[in-house]
């Protein structure tokens, strides 16, 4: 498949951006990689449609919504390594769901590594859900998550079908991390062509959140946990992406479980493609999750 002009010009700003250097150092630059953080952004759009901002737990959560909105709730969960986030690149994306869906938008801020740790981050993560469920009913809520974002709301789901509790109704991963381990030996292949990501500094920030925990715990690896019984899940995958090879193995252990399943392969692409500015890659696949929206809103 022929790549866009706009993919070229993408792939020269993240190089000119440094991002794979920045993720090429063990320790991690924490504090670098957190200057781009925007927790709340500017401009008109978000002044007239973030309507509150409240607290959950150590959370901080940011609610967007237009006058119309439905009964229909999109928990964000971003990603950022679990070090930093959320980006302008999550902001973007949640104006154009906010402007071409009726979806009310929970942006959740949740603690980060490595003051930190992901058992902290999980019970944010789920007293997080388990506010969203005094208002809204499971089949109102769905889940998007991109790359440790995917990590938290699959291992989420999995402690609530462990616990016997409700399940939201859909799960969008944008390019998930699956195991914080990066054992997979295909991945060495992969990092060469990575132009975003390295596996020494995102294994760094994985062992920084991870802390007194080993890295293949179900909590920060969930594809050491089961997939049986998972809601309908829309799966983005990029295949210069470090985290790709995972995600293949836990594509299967889906499929393996029988789980409802839509599969969206980006040929070429790079890690979270669909939320990167300027590409034309993107913007069909941002497309096609406010299609999936759209037709769950419709139901």
């Amino acid at each position: 498949m022929k790549q866009s002009l706009s993919y070229y010009l993408t792939l020269l700003v993240i190089r000119l951006k440094g991002l794979k250097k920045n993720f090429s150092q063990d320790p991690v630059d924490v504090k670098k990689i957190r200057k781009e953080d925007v927790f709340q952004p500017k401009g008109k759009f978000f002044k007239q449609h973030i309507t509150r901002n409240f607290n959950v737990s150590n959370s901080s959560i940011t609610e967007l919504r237009k006058a119309e909105s439905t009964n229909k709730l999109l928990l964000f969960i971003h990603g950022g390594a679990f070090i930093s986030g959320p980006g302008q690149h999550h902001w973007d994306t949640a104006k154009e769901i906010i402007k071409h869906t009726n979806y009310t938008i929970w942006m959740c801020n949740y603690p980060k590594a490595p003051k930190h740790k992901i058992d902290n981050i999980s019970q944010n993560i789920d007293a997080i859900y388990a506010t969203a469920l005094k208002t809204y009913k499971p089949s109102e809520i769905t889940l998007i998550g991109d790359s440790v974002g995917g990590t938290l709301v699959t291992a989420l789901i999995q402690r609530l079908i462990a616990n016997k509790m409700q399940l939201p109704s859909k799960l969008i991963l944008v390019c998930p991390v699956f195991d914080a381990t990066l054992s997979n030996t295909a991945i060495e292949k992969v990092d060469q062509r990575d132009p975003m990501l390295s596996k020494v500094g995102i294994r760094s920030a994985k062992k920084m959140c991870a802390g007194t925990y080993d890295l293949k715990n179900v909590m920060i690896s969930p594809i050491y946990g089961s997939f049986e019984q998972f809601p309908e899940t829309i799966l983005f995958l990029a295949e210069r992406d470090i985290t790709y090879p995972d995600q293949k193995i836990a594509l299967e252990k889906l499929k393996d479980a029988a789980v409802k399943l839509s599969v969206i392969e980006g040929e070429n692409m790079v890690h979270i493609w669909p939320f990167l500015p300027i590409m034309k890659e993107a913007k069909l696949a941002l497309k096609q999750i406010l299609n999936i929206l759209n037709d769950m809103n419709s139901k």
